[in-house]
């Protein structure tokens, strides 16, 4: 699987460079989570140095669509989906692959924000029990409230994202949902559409009483194939704190269709 992020990374940067400025506009609303910017990014992640004897791997691909409504002249709602293509290998149990639980997130942020403004947004979280596999999901319907805040003063983004949900109906035999996610995060514009960001994505298990806190560094290049916008992305991770048997360290890579707001 490591041959397939790597032949990606390869192909991605033979790619078409974008419009100094239309890129750098791009790369800059791909950094603000609550962008008016239609956006579909596909998000592979490699895990490695899970379970007992520290040999288990665990992937995942991400499809992640953005869309973005005007509700008023004053206000917008930016629905942010997660669906999770997820699998283990050389963990307890049998190799399993398919559907992870599906996420789904609504922000209320006003519209027409400034360079430099503080952007705020607001809403539910919704988990929905679509695993195909008790491993990959919790059986659970669950929800809560995220927020998020972030300011733009270029080459810098700087905000965070914060979500916490409970379960309140599913599989009476799994355990309950009770989980905090802060995932803050930097960026830093390096010109030609290029990024450079960090962030961690932080989960806190209050069922299990566990912290999961990857600590993320990740490189991206927005670019076009003819008259399609695009953005590809590349980075690595490390574990700074995990579950018991939970990995070691994990690679990213990811590309993004987009479709500006007209």
């Amino acid at each position: 699987m490591t041959r397939v992020t790597f032949a990606l990374a390869a192909l991605l940067l033979s790619a078409p460079v974008a419009r100094a400025d239309d890129a750098d506009e791009i790369a800059q609303k791909l950094s603000n989570p609550v962008a008016a910017m239609i956006s579909l990014p596909f998000q592979f992640n490699a895990d490695f140095g899970a379970g007992p004897d520290g040999k288990g791997e665990s992937y995942n691909l991400k499809i992640e669509p953005v869309i973005p409504f005007r509700l008023t002249d004053d206000w917008n709602l930016i629905s942010r989906t997660i669906i999770p293509v997820a699998g283990n290998v050389g963990l307890p149990g049998d190799d399993v692959w398919g559907l992870g639980d599906i996420s789904q997130s609504l922000f209320f942020t006003p519209a027409g924000s400034k360079p430099g403004d503080l952007i705020m947004g607001v809403g539910p979280i919704f988990l929905l029990p679509t695993a195909t596999d008790d491993q990959l999901g919790s059986g659970k319907w669950g929800t809560g409230p995220t927020a998020l805040v972030l300011r733009q003063t270029a080459p810098w983004t700087v905000g965070m994202l914060a979500s916490h949900a409970w379960s309140f109906a599913g599989d009476s035999d799994r355990a309950e949902v009770n989980l905090t996610s802060l995932q803050p995060f930097l960026a830093y514009a390096l010109g030609g559409g290029q990024t450079l960001s960090f962030n961690t994505e932080t989960t806190y298990d209050w069922t299990a009483g566990e912290w999961t806190v990857p600590i993320n560094a990740m490189y991206s290049k927005v670019f076009h194939i003819g008259a399609q916008a695009m953005s590809w992305q590349i980075g690595a991770r490390y574990y700074a704190e995990k579950p018991e048997g939970g990995p070691d360290w994990g690679v990213r890579a990811g590309i993004t269709f987009i479709i500006p707001e007209k």
